[in-house]
């Protein structure tokens, strides 16, 4: 554990937006002094040059894939969390679709001592039902002792409407959140992209946009019924802002998240890549008119959290036919230089309100304590700036993966790094 002086940075308060320029020195994984000009003369003490960047409190991606029990192949908790580093994130949350799902204490346990000791804090979200199978609830409240941040079956929808609410009722006598993979399968089994002109000028099965809604609707009715938390994971339709919208000027007790990828690119994505694998998502890339309302929601608050559903894949299962490939690509390289290019720069929101969707919001969501910068609080800082232009390369990847579209993309804003844990990373 070394010693910092953080020197010349823009202090940037999420919640304000109030901007200030001050050096930080941080000692023994704690900030000891915060303000200009600094001075110390702690033996063996580093210096970061921070002018012309910004430091706010430390970066959660709150929807990752780390793969690890059982697809090490694809991911471990080690390059899963140095990508995130690189990516400018403190701390990710972990989906359960592992194997052994995350459906007991035991694997949320073994995860969390994986995890030990990295620069980056890892919180597993648990399965809401065993074995991921939606048909009887896991221990719930178990896996909340163990350190369970929220519930989710991600990748298999909880279809099972008597099973779903009694998981919401009760989450939330734990204070958690439900996190429903939102596909209804039987209006979109076995698609490989959006249902729409592109999919229907290529002859690709399509994934109905109903498919999306048709279950968010079922899960804000039951929402509405138990008073209980929701959060709509990787929202990706225009009629699906709208239906949260809805729900929230209801005072319901729903939140949701956006993906990178899903205000960036469009299904045509697909044709312009020559049916490249790297534009497989689920859910997929949608239409203009839905990323246009996607950029809506998060500029009217409909959208609380940016996130990126990090997912992995080795390049012999991505190096196939289309319609061969697992859905997923990475995300936690360039979140957020696509958040600047596409939100930031196109005005949509400031780079403070930025910030507060992909650090305050996120762990507000998980009940999660938000880091703040202030003297005795331990250490959980990013640096970054929000102008650079900058292209990104196979070499800036840091996953164990490379299942990208963003190769040879230009993006805006850069990471530059973090210090969380008693550990400084640099993007370098």
């Amino acid at each position: 554990m070394q010693d910092w002086l953080i020197r010349g940075g823009t202090l940037l308060d999420p919640h304000s937006g109030a901007k200030r320029r001050a050096d930080i020195v941080v000692e023994h994984g704690r900030i000891a002094a915060i303000g200009e000009n600094l001075s110390v003369k702690t033996p063996g003490i580093q210096c970061y040059d921070a002018h012309n960047r910004l430091i706010s409190p430390g970066w959660m991606d709150m929807h990752v894939h780390l793969r690890e029990p059982g697809f090490e192949h694809k991911e471990t908790i080690a390059s899963g969390c140095r990508a995130a580093a690189f990516g400018g994130f403190t701390a990710v949350a972990c989906q359960p679709n592992t194997m052994p799902p995350t459906d007991s204490s035991e694997v949320v346990q073994a995860i969390m001592k994986r995890a030990a000791g990295l620069p980056v804090d890892v919180h597993p979200i648990a399965c809401v039902s065993k074995k991921r199978e939606g048909l009887e609830l896991a221990p719930l409240f178990e896996l909340a002792e163990s350190g369970a941040v929220a519930f989710s079956d991600d990748g298999s929808p909880v279809h099972n409407g008597h099973l779903m609410r009694r998981a919401l009722e009760y989450a939330s006598t734990l204070d958690r959140v439900i996190v429903n993979h939102l596909e209804d399968q039987t209006m979109g089994t076995k698609g490989h992209m959006n249902e729409g002109a592109v999919s229907t000028r290529l002859g690709i099965r399509p994934v109905p946009a109903l498919s999306e809604e048709s279950m968010l609707a079922r899960d804000l009715l039951l929402t509405e019924l138990t008073g209980a938390y929701l959060h709509v994971p990787h929202i990706s339709t225009a009629a699906s802002v709208a239906l949260v919208r809805s729900a929230k000027s209801k005072g319901m007790n729903v939140t949701t998240e956006v993906c990178t990828h899903h205000f960036a690119l469009t299904d045509a994505a697909v044709e312009e890549s020559g049916f490249s694998t790297a534009t497989k998502m689920h859910p997929p890339l949608r239409t203009e008119a839905d990323v246009e309302a996607i950029k809506r929601g998060l500029q009217d608050g409909t959208i609380d959290a940016i996130c990126t559903d990090h997912a992995p894949h080795a390049a012999f299962e991505k190096d196939v036919e289309f319609t061969e490939a697992p859905f997923g690509i990475i995300g936690l390289e360039t979140a957020w230089g696509l958040t600047g290019r596409y939100i930031i720069a196109e005005g949509f929101l400031s780079t403070a309100e930025a910030i507060f969707k992909l650090c305050v919001a996120p762990r507000q969501i998980f009940r999660i304590p938000v880091p703040v910068i202030r003297v005795g609080a331990p250490a959980n800082l990013t640096i970054f700036d929000a102008e650079t232009k900058w292209t990104f390369e196979a070499g800036h990847i840091h996953s164990k993966s490379s299942n990208t579209p963003f190769v040879g993309t230009q993006l805006v804003g850069r990471a530059w790094a973090i210090y969380n844990n008693g550990q400084m990373v640099t993007n370098a």
